[in-house]
């Protein structure tokens, strides 16, 4: 698996994530190589800032030096960086009557089933995602959308996708055998990223091409 460079300087990395790469360590020897160590090898000052799941492939921003770090995270915490996400959904899904729909459901973890998520409305987080129809397949029965993260819960998309009736495809943690049947990944890609140089105040905007 490659991750591509797309973006480097002395406070911020900015890469291409491929599918099936964790962003971080997990628990145990046979998961320790990830993004985050990888790029540590060439940059070691280089820290995380958010992650994306091992599944999804596309933008990850990495800061170099603690304190871009700390200006990176607030920048996350603080909702000041855009973030957009291609996906493919199982089913037609219809375009909302505005441009945009919002998903404005809470999210918890599901203690029993870790690592998944479940949609809890009196103990959930908080969670919304903007969303819009690109288009559909040849027969209909696929949805390409675009995706707005507003908050950044884990497996956000995923479980609200889930939660509307139109799982990702590929996904093997929330979608049914015949729809992870039909994808030979999770068709969930970050596309887009923006954010404000955290030393420069420069805005930065960055785009990777979907690979489904």
């Amino acid at each position: 698996m490659t991750i591509e460079l797309l973006y480097v300087d002395a406070s911020v990395l900015v890469l291409d994530k491929p599918s099936g790469l964790l962003a971080v360590p997990g628990r145990g020897v046979d998961k320790q190589d990830c993004l985050s160590a990888r790029v540590q090898i060439c940059y070691p000052d280089a820290l995380i800032v958010h992650r994306l799941d091992m599944a999804t492939s596309g933008l990850m921003v990495m800061a170099r030096g603690v304190d871009a770090q700390r200006a990176l995270s607030r920048a996350f915490a603080a909702r000041e960086v855009s973030k957009r996400y291609i996906a493919v959904v199982a089913g037609r899904l219809e375009a909302p009557p505005e441009a945009w729909g919002t998903i404005d459901l809470p999210i918890i973890i599901d203690w029993p089933n870790r690592p998944l998520r479940i949609i809890d409305h009196q103990l959930g987080k908080p969670s919304l995602t903007r969303w819009r129809v690109l288009g559909y397949d040849a027969t209909g029965t696929c949805t390409r959308v675009e995706l707005e993260p507003v908050t950044g819960r884990s497996h956000q998309l995923r479980v609200h996708l889930r939660e509307l009736g139109h799982p990702i495809l590929g996904d093997a943690l929330y979608a049914p055998p015949d729809v992870q049947a039909q994808a030979s990944r999770l068709l969930l890609h970050a596309g887009s990223l923006g954010l404000v140089h955290p030393v420069t105040g420069e805005a930065l905007m960055f785009e990777s091409p979907v690979p489904f």
